[in-house]
């Protein structure tokens, strides 16, 4: 027998105590791999966008609009490259499928974010059709959209001045892609034409959400965000502005800190774990004492002793971590599926790479002291029942 077989056999000998254990085990990756991949899905927008971008709101909150004369004079201001607004537009397609639905300027919008790419017929479409909207093409694809295709979406806020319904229409002219692999994971976004909205909607005109400024340079982000707060300091629409990053991550805060809800939620389950596969590799090596002093009767040094208690516990914390992180991979990409690209869930490399530590970890932990005691382990004394 090889000493990998040996170490195996000895792994599985209890064979119901270790698959409960193995279970354990996979249940505990694949809750790792799910809320580290929720944790990266509300922190990426925050941490994709540069730092190119301020965002500027109304004091008192994200949700007072600011008026859409306010653009002239950001548009003004040295340093800053382009001005667009985007107001939420709280869209819904179907009967309960949420959309990200923001209304924007289409030419203004093209000027502060050049990394969505669309053919410029489409960015002109956009501009020129009345109630025109674009969709992103994780969104698109997700729903089977097709450019030309009328869009009924529902607005959580905004009814119609027409008809005081919230049930608009909006034609698809364009399909909008990311500069590169970590835009493109983003385009789960919808944008609607401000010119129609503003004309439409029930609640009056003139009107915006928020105003988004791309700099020219980034090292002017904090002297221009200043200089806008000043400008409207004591004034019936004073602004708060910041970089587009630290905006995006008080936005999530809105929802609570999830990266602390997940690293407690996490402690927790991988405390459990420690005393369930820590009592599993304690009692094995209890009842195998004398079969560890014939080893060592044998010829097998205190380190050869050490490294096969050690590898066992490596094997089975890597063969349910694996399969855990494995399984949270491919409920990932269903949870994705099924959201329509609402909820963009990827176990990606890092957090593989994150799992594969947690696991070497996890066994050193669990396993060192078993593994310590078998290596102290005297002959004479294990022979003897002592």
């Amino acid at each position: 027998m090889t000493k990998f077989g040996f170490i195996v056999a000895n792994l599985f000998r209890k064979k119901a105590r270790t698959l409960l254990t193995l279970l354990s085990i996979v249940m505990a990756f694949l809750l790792f791999g799910l809320l580290q991949s929720v944790n990266a899905m509300f922190t990426s927008g925050a941490d994709f966008v540069g730092a190119t971008r301020l965002i500027t709101q109304s004091r008192v909150s994200f949700t007072q609009s600011l008026p859409i004369k306010m653009r002239a004079q950001l548009d003004a201001i040295p340093g800053v490259a382009a001005v667009s607004q985007q107001q939420w537009f709280g869209g819904v397609w179907q009967e309960n499928t949420q959309v990200f639905t923001f209304v924007v300027d289409p030419v203004r919008w093209h000027d502060v974010y050049p990394e969505w790419v669309m053919p410029e017929e489409q960015w002109q479409a956009f501009a020129n059709v009345r109630a025109s909207m674009i969709a992103g093409r994780v969104l698109a694809d997700a729903h089977g959209w097709q450019i030309g295709q009328t869009i009924p979406l529902k607005s959580d806020i905004f009814p119609l001045k027409s008809d005081g319904t919230k049930n608009w229409a909006f034609e698809l002219v364009g399909i909008y892609d990311g500069k590169d692999e970590e835009w493109q994971r983003n385009t789960n976004m919808v944008y609607l034409n401000y010119d129609y909205f503003d004309e439409a909607s029930q609640f009056g005109s003139g009107l915006a959400g928020i105003f988004v400024l791309r700099l020219d340079d980034p090292d002017m982000a904090q002297q221009v965000a200043a200089q806008i707060d000043r400008m409207t300091e004591n004034s019936a629409d004073e602004t708060k502005t910041q970089t587009e990053k630290d905006w995006n991550i008080g936005f999530v805060k809105q929802f609570g800190d999830i990266g602390m809800i997940v690293r407690w939620i996490l402690f927790a389950v991988f405390f459990t774990l420690l005393l369930v596969v820590g009592n599993t590799m304690a009692q094995s090596v209890r009842e195998r004492i004398p079969e560890l002093a014939v080893l060592k009767t044998l010829g097998f040094s205190d380190g050869s002793v050490l490294g096969f208690v050690l590898a066992e516990t490596l094997i089975l914390c890597a063969l349910g971590g694996v399969i855990g992180l494995a399984l949270a991979t491919g409920l990932g990409y269903l949870i994705q599926k099924g959201a329509g690209g609402m909820m963009p869930i990827s176990v990606d490399g890092g957090i593989w790479a994150l799992g594969l530590v947690a696991i070497v970890l996890l066994s050193i932990v669990v396993g060192l002291l078993p593994a310590l005691r078998a290596q102290r382990l005297k002959i004479v004394d294990a022979l003897a029942g002592r």
